[in-house]
């Protein structure tokens, strides 16, 4: 249970203290979230290689489509219109881009990480 609080709360994966990711981001003014080279506290890097995030990609897509689905669903209880359906998965998508850029990436540096804390 640790192992999803860490993640929810932004923290390096090897001591559990510094944080992963300098800003947040906002959907609204354009801004990705930015990460920190290496964490604040113990020094782990948390970019291993060149290319290391590529397969978090591959976790963004897989949290945007739960949620699309899971927004259809919902829509389909209060609009009867397919357009109108589309119209809220697609602004859920837009509202969702910056935590599931971070939320991809935490989980993936925690996937990749041998000496994660999962206490």
């Amino acid at each position: 249970m640790s192992f999803l609080k860490n993640v929810i709360q932004n923290k390096c994966p090897h001591c559990g203290k510094g944080k992963v990711f300098k800003t947040n981001g906002n959907p609204f003014l354009f801004q990705m979230p930015e990460m920190h080279p290496e964490c604040s506290e113990c020094g782990h890097k948390f970019v291993k290689e060149p290319g290391f995030f590529f397969g978090a990609m591959y976790v963004s897509y897989a949290l945007a489509v739960g949620e699309m689905v899971a927004t259809f669903f919902i829509s389909r209880l209060f609009v009867t219109s397919l357009v109108h359906s589309l119209l809220f998965i697609v602004a859920t998508a837009f509202l969702l881009c910056t935590i599931n850029f971070r939320y991809s990436r935490l989980l993936w540096i925690y996937m990749f990480d041998s000496k994660a804390k999962v206490n």
